[in-house]
C-alpha cells in the first residue's frame, strides 16, 4: 500500500465519473428529447408512471436527473404533481441499473473459460468499446452515430474507471485504519450520512454505489455496513432536487419534496424491518463479506420494495408535500400564467427547444389578440379594451427579453447543427413577433386619435379597412400556426398572403388617393387611413420574414438567403405559389368588399 494507491483510486473515480457523465450526455443527445415526451404523457397510470420514471432513468444513468427534469415539467405546467409521483417512484428503480451493470467487473480476476466470457470481462469489453465508438465519432457524418460512438465510449471510460478503483483499493483492505472506518459505519446512522455525503459530493446515487462496489471487490466491506450506506445514498440523491427547486412554484417544490419524502420513510421502514429482525431473529450474513453482486441485488430489492410498498400510498405522498407546501386561502383559485422556460430543461436542449417554440408560440397569440382586438375600436371604442392591449403589449415586451436571455443560455449548451439553425430561428422570431405588436400598438393610437376628435372613417373606407383586416388576422393565423407546426407547407403558404395584402394596400391608396382628389375624404382624415394601411402592410412583412426564418430551420434550407428567395419567388415563382395569390385575391377582394 503506497500514496500511488490512493492517486489511482481518485484517477478510476475520476474515469468512473467523467464515463458516467459521458454515457448520459451520448444517450440523451440519442434520444432527441423523448425521453421527456414520454415522462409528460405517460404519467397518467401509477403503473405506467414508474415503468417509464425506471426506463427513462436506465437510460440517464441518474435519478437525480430524471427527479431535476420531473421538477423542470412541474414547474411549467406540463406534467401534474400526481403523474410526478409514479415517475420519482420508478426513478429509485431505473437507477439501480448501473450497479447490476458494473457487478460484471466481478469477472474481472477469473480466467476466460470461453470466448464469450472473455469478451465481457470488463477489460476487454471496454477496449472492444473504445475502439468501436471512436470510429463512429471520428469517421461518421451522421449525427446519430456520432451520439452512439459517444455512448461506447462512456461504457468503455465508465469500466476502465471501476477496474482502475478496484484494483487500487484492494491493497488497502490490509490496513487497519480501513477495516476501522468500516466497523464504524455499522452504525446506522452513520452509514446512512455517509452514504448522502457521497452522493451529494457525486451528484449521483449510482456513483456513489458504484464506488462502494469498487471498495466491496477489497473484501473488507461487510453487510452491517454496506446496507445503511446503499440506503443513504437514496436520501443523498434528494438534495439537488431539492436546491433546483428552491426558485420555482409552488407545485415544483412538492414534486422535489415528494422525492425526498419517499426515500426518507422507505429508508425508516427498512432500517426498522432489517434491525427488528437481527435483534429477534439474526441474519446469517450480517458479518459476512457483500460483494459487488450481492450490492447491486441488494440495492435494486431494496427500491422495489418500497416502491411496491408506497404504490397503494400514492396520494398519500402528494397530500404530505401539499401539507408542506400549503396555498394561501383562495390561491388555488388564481390563474397564473406557467412558465415554460424552465433552466432546468438547459441540460437536455431538444425540451428546452420545445419550451422556446412554445414561449414563442405564446408572444404571436398576444400579438394576435392585440389586433383583433384593435380592429373592433374602429367600431365601437372602449377605454377598458385599450387598457386590456397595452397590457397584452407590456406582456409581449417582458417575453421578448426572457426568452432571448433564455436562448442565449440555450446556445451555449452544445447544440448539433439541427438545433443551432433553430434557436437563430427564435433569436429573429422574437423579434419579429414583437414587432408586429409594435405595429399594432400604432395602429391603436391611430383609433385613439379618432376617438379623441370625435372622427370617424366612411362607411366605404370602413369595408375596405374590413378586408384588410381580415387578410392580416389571416397571415398572422398562418405565422403562428407554422412556428407550432415548423410545417414546410404551412410555412409557404404565408408569402402568397403577404403578396396580396401588398397588392391590396397598393389598390387602397389609389382609391384614396382618388377619393382625396373629389373632396370625399378630408386631408387628416385621409392621413390615418394611409397610416393604418402602412403599419398592416409592415404586419404582414414581419409575418412574411417569420416563415422565412422558420424554413431556414430546414436543413434542406439551411443555405437560404432571405432576399434573394423572396425575389426570385415574387419573379418566377412556381404554379402553386401563383395559385394561392389567385385564391387570396379572391377571398380579400376590395371590389367584393365595396358593393
Amino acid at each position: 500500500m503506497s500514496v500511488f494507491n490512493v492517486i489511482a483510486a481518485i484517477g478510476g473515480l475520476a474515469f468512473f465519473m467523467y464515463g458516467m457523465n459521458t454515457l448520459s450526455s451520448g444517450l440523451e443527445k440519442a434520444s432527441g428529447g423523448l425521453m421527456e415526451k414520454v415522462l409528460a404523457k405517460m404519467s397518467g397510470n401509477i403503473f405506467t408512471s414508474i415503468f417509464f420514471g425506471a426506463l427513462v432513468t436506465a437510460a440517464v444513468q441518474s435519478s437525480t436527473a430524471t427527479t431535476v427534469i420531473v421538477i423542470g415539467l412541474v414547474n411549467a405546467g406540463i406534467l401534474k404533481l400526481r403523474g410526478a409521483v409514479g415517475i420519482i417512484m420508478g426513478a429509485n428503480i431505473g437507477t439501480t441499473m448501473t450497479a447490476q451493470i458494473l457487478r460484471l467487473t466481478k469477472l474481472e480476476g477469473q480466467g476466460d473459460t470461453n470466448f464469450f466470457m472473455g469478451f465481457i470481462k470488463p477489460t476487454n469489453l471496454a477496449a472492444v468499446l473504445a475502439i468501436v465508438g471512436i470510429l463512429f465519432i471520428m469517421f461518421s457524418k451522421k449525427i446519430r452515430k456520432k451520439n452512439v460512438g459517444e455512448i461506447l465510449i462512456g461504457v468503455s471510460i465508465l469500466f476502465t474507471g471501476m477496474t482502475t478503483m478496484r484494483a487500487a483499493v484492494e491493497p488497502m483492505a490490509e490496513l487497519e485504519v480501513f477495516k476501522k472506518i468500516f466497523e464504524v459505519l455499522q452504525n446506522p446512522v452513520l452509514g446512512i450520512l455517509a452514504g448522502a455525503v457521497v452522493t451529494v459530493c457525486t451528484q449521483s446515487s449510482a456513483a456513489a454505489v458504484g464506488i462502494l462496489q469498487a471498495i466491496s471487490g477489497s473484501g473488507a466491506l461487510m453487510f452491517a455496513s454496506a446496507f445503511p450506506i446503499i440506503m443513504g445514498t437514496n436520501i443523498g440523491t434528494c438534495v439537488t432536487p431539492m436546491l433546483s427547486s428552491l426558485n420555482s412554484s409552488k407545485n415544483a417544490k412538492r414534486a422535489s419534496l415528494l422525492h425526498f419524502y419517499f426515500n426518507v420513510i422507505g429508508t425508516i421502514l427498512f432500517l426498522i424491518a432489517i434491525y427488528a429482525y437481527q435483534f429477534a431473529v439474526g441474519w446469517s450474513f450480517w458479518n459476512k463479506e457483500f460483494s459487488t453482486g450481492d450490492i447491486a441485488n441488494f440495492h435494486t430489492l431494496f427500491n422495489v420494495i418500497v416502491t411496491a410498498i408506497f404504490i397503494p400510498f400514492a396520494s398519500v405522498l402528494e397530500k404530505l408535500a401539499c401539507l408542506t407546501v400549503r396555498d394561501k386561502p383562495g390561491e388555488e383559485d388564481e390563474e397564473l400564467e406557467d412558465d415554460t422556460l424552465d433552466e432546468r430543461f438547459l441540460v437536455t436542449p431538444n425540451v428546452a427547444i420545445s419550451q422556446t417554440r412554445e414561449a414563442v408560440v405564446q408572444m404571436g397569440i398576444k400579438a394576435q389578440k392585440n389586433f383583433k382586438a384593435v380592429r373592433t375600436l374602429f367600431d365601437k371604442f372602449d377605454p377598458k379594451v385599450v387598457e386590456k392591449i397595452r397590457e397584452r403589449e407590456e406582456t409581449i415586451d417582458r417575453l421578448e427579453d426572457r426568452v432571448g436571455q433564455y436562448l442565449i443560455k440555450l446556445n451555449d449548451c452544445g447544440l448539433n447543427e439541427d438545433e443551432s439553425r433553430e434557436v437563430t430561428a427564435y433569436f429573429h422570431l422574437i423579434s419579429e413577433y414583437e414587432r408586429i405588436g409594435d405595429y399594432t400598438m400604432n395602429i391603436l393610437e391611430t383609433a385613439e386619435a379618432l376617438y379623441e376628435q370625435e372622427q370617424s372613417f366612411s362607411d366605404e373606407a370602413v369595408k375596405e379597412l374590413n378586408v384588410t383586416f381580415d387578410a392580416i388576422s389571416e397571415i398572422i393565423e398562418l405565422a403562428i400556426d407554422a412556428t407550432k407546426t415548423q410545417d414546410s407547407q404551412e410555412i409557404i403558404e404565408v408569402e402568397p398572403l403577404e403578396e396580396v395584402v401588398d397588392r391590396i394596400v397598393e389598390e387602397l391608396k389609389s382609391i384614396h388617393i382618388d377619393r382625396a382628389k373629389k373632396g370625399i375624404c378630408k386631408v387628416e382624415i385621409g392621413v390615418y387611413f394611409l397610416d393604418i394601411l402602412t403599419n398592416v402592410e409592415r404586419i404582414s412583412d414581419h409575418c412574411s420574414n417569420i416563415a422565412v426564418y422558420l424554413l431556414s430551420c430546414k436543413p434542406e434550407y439551411a443555405t437560404l438567403k432571405k432576399h434573394e428567395y423572396l425575389d426570385q419567388l415574387h419573379r418566377n415563382g412556381p404554379k402553386t405559389y401563383e395559385e394561392k395569390i389567385e385564391e387570396y385575391s379572391k377571398k380579400y377582394s376590395i371590389s367584393s368588399a365595396a358593393v
